[in-house]
């Protein structure tokens, strides 16, 4: 099952931090259709801590977080 909506389906939330994440991936991929693990280095990602950061958030599941978003903010 996905990561984000496993969380969301298993009602676990998200820290706050997290969410600001999130908000911003979503923000960057409906700008620019996709989000690279590079992008993560420049604005807004690089200002609250890049890609480093986003690990420390979200762990192992980072790529699959950004992969997941990749494809359902897309569809």
């Amino acid at each position: 099952m996905p990561i984000v909506w496993h969380k969301v389906r298993e009602a676990l939330k998200f820290t706050e931090d997290q969410m600001q994440w999130l908000r911003m991936i979503k923000d960057h991929i409906a700008g620019s259709f996709h989000l690279e693990m590079d992008d993560l280095d420049y604005t807004p990602f690089d200002a609250v801590g890049g890609r480093g950061r986003m690990y420390q958030l979200f762990g192992a599941e980072m790529n699959g977080v950004i992969e997941e978003l990749n494809e359902v903010l897309v569809a």
